[in-house]
């Protein structure tokens, strides 16, 4: 007799924990796009930015008003279009396109994707991809080159948006800081307990799509990456088909770390050998 009360009890226990886990799947499926975008609209950040920056307003595939930064050189080594991670917005990356304009003497966008700062809408993977090949034309007209011209760089889950750009419409030379393999697989390392392999939409994919990509590479990735292992860039690295390409390893510095003065040289050194090497 108790031992039947003891199985139904441990029974009713069982089928509880069993439900509690199907809705914490459930609802991880239901916010997955607030879970993987973090975007600060505006006001948000601080908007007063450096005299020099002009505003970029561009349209994307489906009508959606997007916004931009573009900060011009006079005689640039590349043109660059950065993508930024999920988080924040272009104000919080002023500091990155001052770098990349001075240090490396370059022309640079950043665009705010689709529900970030100034640019409307709601983001999704398909919505963010879209806004990029609508600021790289942008850039393209504005810088008067062809969209091939233009290095594509991009941080984190930028990252992701960079390869999937180059891929689909050519690049000078791709620059990737901190990115994955596809973004399952970080889910992973973060949530070992849920089969987010099959339950997530989003992809961002870039392990499939970079091995199309033969082009000049730079990537960088720090061994104390709490977010996005390094081992993650590293295969994104190794599948990579260009013969030109260099992994620079970060030491001690976290996902969302600013990048070691030492990088800015290494990545105008980078953009040099492309325009002694015209390629």
């Amino acid at each position: 007799m108790r031992t039947g009360l003891k199985i139904r009890r441990a029974w009713k226990i069982l089928r509880a924990v069993l439900a509690g886990y199907l809705l914490i799947l459930l609802l991880l499926m239901i916010f997955e796009n607030s879970l993987i975008f973090m975007p600060a609209k505006y006001p948000l950040g601080d908007w007063n930015a450096d005299a020099r920056v002009e505003d970029a307003d561009f349209v994307a595939a489906d009508g959606t008003r997007l916004h931009g930064w573009y900060l011009h050189h006079d005689r640039p080594r590349a043109i660059v279009l950065h993508a930024h991670g999920n988080a924040g917005n272009l104000t919080h990356r002023l500091d990155v396109m001052q770098k990349i304009h001075d240090q490396a003497d370059a022309s640079v966008m950043l665009f705010d994707y689709r529900g970030y700062g100034r640019s409307q809408g709601s983001p999704n993977e398909q919505g963010i991809l879209q806004d990029a090949r609508a600021a790289r034309d942008w850039l393209a007209r504005r810088a008067g080159v062809e969209p091939t011209d233009i290095v594509l760089m991009g941080r984190s889950l930028g990252g992701a948006v960079a390869v999937d750009l180059a891929i689909a419409g050519g690049a000078r030379a791709l620059v990737l800081e901190s990115t994955f393999t596809s973004l399952p697989d970080v889910a992973a390392v973060h949530y070992p307990w849920a089969p987010v392999r099959l339950l997530l939409r989003t992809r961002l994919d870039s392990l499939a799509k970079i091995a199309s990509y033969d082009g000049p590479l730079l990537m960088s990735h720090s061994e104390a990456d709490e977010i996005v292992p390094f081992e993650l860039g590293k295969q994104l690295f190794e599948r990579a088909a260009s013969a030109n390409k260099r992994l620079l390893t970060i030491e001690q510095r976290g996902h969302n770390d600013p990048q070691p003065d030492w990088y800015y040289d290494e990545l105008e050194a980078f953009l040099r050998q492309l325009e002694n090497t015209g390629e």
